[in-house]
Parts: C-alpha cells; structure tokens; sequence
C-alpha cells in the first residue's frame, strides 16, 4: 500500500510531468490514492500554499525560463502553459515576475524562480497528539452553506463565520458545527450548522444535510480560537495521517465541532473530526 507522504509525492510528480497540458484535480489526487478533497486540504498544510497556485507558480518560473534562454515566441509560451491569451499571460507573469513577458528577453534580466517541491516525513520531538477513535451513528444536521474554493476558503471561511455570528441566522443556528463537504473540484460546500430534529421546520435560506454513520478520528482542541484549532489541524494532517499506519481517510467531509463560549479563551475546547477506516 501507498503511504500518504509517498503518494503525495506521486501526485506532486504527476503535475510536474503534465505542466503543459490540462491538469485536473481529480487525476492529481488519484495519483496520491485519496479523494481530491483531501489531497487539496494536505497538500495546502503540507506545502503553505494550494495546489493551484503550485501548479501557476512553476509554470511561470519555467515560462520564464523558456523566454529568457530561447527565441520562443511570448504567445507560443502563454499557449504551452495554459494560458488563453497573451493578456492574461502577461498579467499573471508580471504579477508573479516583477517584469513583462518581454522584458524577459533581455540580458541580465532578473526573474524569480520557483522550484518544485519534495515532500519528506520530518520527525521532530517526543510530542503525542491526543486523539480518538469513534463510531457515531447517522445524524442531521441545519445551518447555512456556502461554496467556498479551496484556493481562498483559508482565508474566506473566517468572514463567513463572522458575518453568521453578527446576523440574525446566529438566532436559528448557533454554529456547534463547521462541516466541508461535498467536494467539486476545487470548489465545496461549508455549512454552519446545528443538529436537526426532524419535527422543526426547516427555514428559508436553510438547509438540512445527512452524516452517514461511520468510523471517525476525534481530535481534541484546547485554548483559543482559531489558533488551537490551526494547530491541531497542522498536525493532524502532516504530523498524525503521514505515521499512521492502522487508519487511512474515508469519505468526503471533516467536521470542526464548537462548544460554548468560555470566560477565558485560553480554556475553550473544541474538536475536528475526520472520517477514518480501518486500513
């Protein structure tokens, strides 16, 4: 069986190998031997950055290259990596290189390289993360979803919450539960939700989802929000998932799940869960 730092870098050298063709997420993840929902969120901690920009990075650190060292024509090099015009091109190259496409070809210039990465387990420490094997029955769940893509949810999903929390739905759901779900691409589904008892009515602007039964890795998290739970999240997926050697993902969602406010921050508790199965 594939372990999960090697078929991370698996995927990693399938994109490398098809930067000039069309790249889909699917395939990449399938290279890595888990759901693309999964490959996009490890690769992100794993790397600092998403897949997609990845894959735009190293094509314009090698367009750059191609310019600087050949006499290739700017829109034969914007067509090879994927771009559909000489204006786009020339957008995203600029932004990422400091310089136009054509100034590219002029002796000395100074472009910026971005190199592919390697993916390697680093063992640091004698530190144990706390955490626990479940089996929870089906359940339903309320709340509010909204698509997010997985290049800027990091940075989106916060305000979502923030303006759920000052609105008046915070009235109708008060947030027990974070849930990404229903992968697409890179784009999913996040819902703010609460459990939903069947005999409730189900508001406008409202929806109601089923979570199957299954088996799932609960992790706790202690202290204040979102740092403790940004911690134990890094660590679940670069530090547990890679070493585990009894468990291997299962399905297409993860659960952050909320407690009460606290008094003091430092003391609030709160957990992630992840869909697990036995390997």
């Amino acid at each position: 069986m594939v372990g999960l730092t090697e078929g991370i870098q698996n995927a990693i050298e399938y994109i490398e190998d098809n930067l000039t063709e069309d790249l889909i997420i699917q395939d990449i993840a399938e290279k890595a031997c888990v759901s693309a929902f999964y490959f996009q969120r490890i690769f992100n901690i794993l790397c600092g950055y998403s897949v997609g920009e990845y894959i735009r990075n190293r094509r314009l650190s090698l367009a750059a290259q191609e310019l600087s060292s050949t006499d290739a024509k700017i829109i034969d090099v914007a067509v090879k990596y994927g771009y559909d015009s000489p204006d786009s091109f020339t957008r995203a190259f600029t932004k990422f290189h400091g310089i136009p496409p054509s100034a590219a070809k002029a002796r000395g210039a100074s472009l910026k390289s971005f190199a592919r990465v390697r993916i390697r387990l680093k063992l640091e420490g004698g530190t144990m993360l706390e955490y626990k094997i479940v089996e929870k029955a089906q359940f339903t769940v309320m709340g509010k979803v909204r698509k997010f893509n997985s290049d800027t949810s990091y940075q989106e999903i916060p305000k979502f919450w923030h303006e759920h929390i000052h609105s008046e739905d915070s009235k109708i759901v008060c947030g027990m539960y974070g849930i990404c779900m229903d992968f697409d691409g890179k784009i999913f589904d996040y819902m703010i939700a609460d459990n939903y008892l069947p005999w409730n009515e189900i508001p406008d602007g409202f929806e109601t989802r089923v979570i199957p039964a299954g088996t799932w890795a609960v992790f706790p998290c202690r202290g204040e929000l979102p740092k403790s739970l940004q911690d134990v999240n890094t660590r679940i997926w670069s530090e547990w998932l890679p070493s585990c050697r009894d468990y291997k993902l299962a399905g297409n969602y993860n659960i952050e799940m909320y407690t009460l406010p606290t008094e003091n921050p430092e003391d609030y508790y709160c957990e992630i869960w992840v869909p697990v199965e036995k390997v």
